[in-house]
């Protein structure tokens, strides 16, 4: 469960977020809603533990993390321009995560395919990022994401710059993994028939403001 309560983040003298409310059960996939600017990926950067929160609080499964370092809140993001390492193969950029937290390089293997079977990519594992198209970069996005485990899952547009046909597509099969998961989610979209699709209720930024 993702509870965030009157939540201020102040950059260079404004208030980018000023007393964000959102409540999130667990199993649940929400999306919000506004327009550019208005503070919603500043919102996604501080459940995750990008930015410096002035006041209120943030918790997870009824734990305080609002002063918790990123890596030890176990919340993964998934950002719109995917920043995949360039100088690691599709299987090392998946089992980042794991690298970092001493997992055996065999271990790394095993889990990585098992992911990249999951996204659609088998047989992926030592192709460079540089090859792949924007929807497989995605899908290595999402499967980076998910191989540590994490208790809730923030999407930050990540299917932006895609054709009708390839976002579709792919809209469809991460809310399938989504369900089978059953995942946690906060997805910020402006797209509302995309939000629609994938989560079981939308927000507009501006309600979640006092």
């Amino acid at each position: 469960m993702l509870h965030v309560a009157d939540l201020v983040v102040v950059r260079d003298g404004r208030r980018v977020l000023d007393g964000v409310a959102l409540v999130v059960q667990p199993g649940e996939r929400v999306a919000v809603h506004g327009p550019s600017g208005c503070g919603k990926t500043t919102l996604l950067h501080a459940i995750a533990g990008l930015v410096h929160v002035d006041a209120g609080s943030i918790s997870l499964d009824h734990q305080d993390v609002t002063h918790t370092r990123a890596h030890r809140r176990g919340v993964g993001l998934v950002f719109q321009d995917d920043q995949l390492f360039a100088h690691l193969d599709v299987a090392d950029n998946v089992s980042y995560a794991l690298r970092v937290r001493g997992v055996a390089k065999r271990e790394r293997s095993i889990i990585a395919q098992e992911w990249l079977e999951r996204v659609g990519l088998s047989g992926f594992q030592h192709r460079r990022t540089a090859s792949l198209s924007g929807g497989e970069a995605k899908r290595v996005a999402l499967a980076r994401t998910l191989v540590g485990g994490p208790n809730i899952v923030l999407l930050d547009e990540p299917l932006n710059g895609l054709d009708d046909e390839l976002h579709d597509q792919l809209l469809g099969d991460v809310r399938s993994l989504f369900e089978q998961l059953g995942t946690t989610v906060v997805h910020v979209t402006h797209d509302r028939a995309e939000g629609a699709a994938l989560c079981h209720r939308s927000i507009e930024f501006a309600t979640l403001s006092a």
